[in-house]
């Protein structure tokens, strides 16, 4: 599995630890193609993710600001893409088995931790269902 993950300057640290996470527990590539703490514009560092897994070169990415509503609308700003903000673990699972989410979105600002560990794990361990979703993911398309 290939990760990209990226940050504004609100989600460094977060950043570095979901990073070492994912690497260990899911024996996962992962990209980091965010803020290395300095001020940026997320909506250019949300995009290039997007436009990353269109192209192939990462499966699905994390994307990670204050709120994480902010990565979200830019990421889904990008033609084909899903991306979801949670902040919970139930909706992360829900977006990939449902809506084949692609990308997922936190605040740092919002959950603690171990909290957006476990959306993390939620959101990689779930499947897309297809079936019925797959209507509707078309649909969205």
């Amino acid at each position: 599995m290939r990760i990209a993950i990226s940050n504004d300057h609100a989600a460094t640290d977060l950043k570095k630890i979901l990073a070492a996470h994912i690497a260990e527990k899911f024996s996962a590539e992962v990209t980091d193609i965010g803020s290395q703490g300095e001020a940026v514009d997320y909506p250019k560092y949300a995009q290039s993710a997007a436009k990353a897994i269109l192209a192939g070169e990462h499966d699905l990415a994390i994307l990670l600001c204050g709120t994480g509503a902010g990565m979200c609308i830019a990421a889904n700003k990008v033609s084909g893409i899903r991306a979801v903000v949670c902040s919970e673990p139930y909706t992360a699972r829900l977006s990939r088995e449902h809506n084949n989410a692609q990308i997922l979105c936190i605040g740092a600002r919002v959950v603690g931790t171990e909290l957006a560990k476990a959306i993390v794990d939620a959101f990689l361990t779930a499947k897309f269902e297809g079936g019925r979703h797959q209507t509707r993911v078309d649909m969205m398309e």
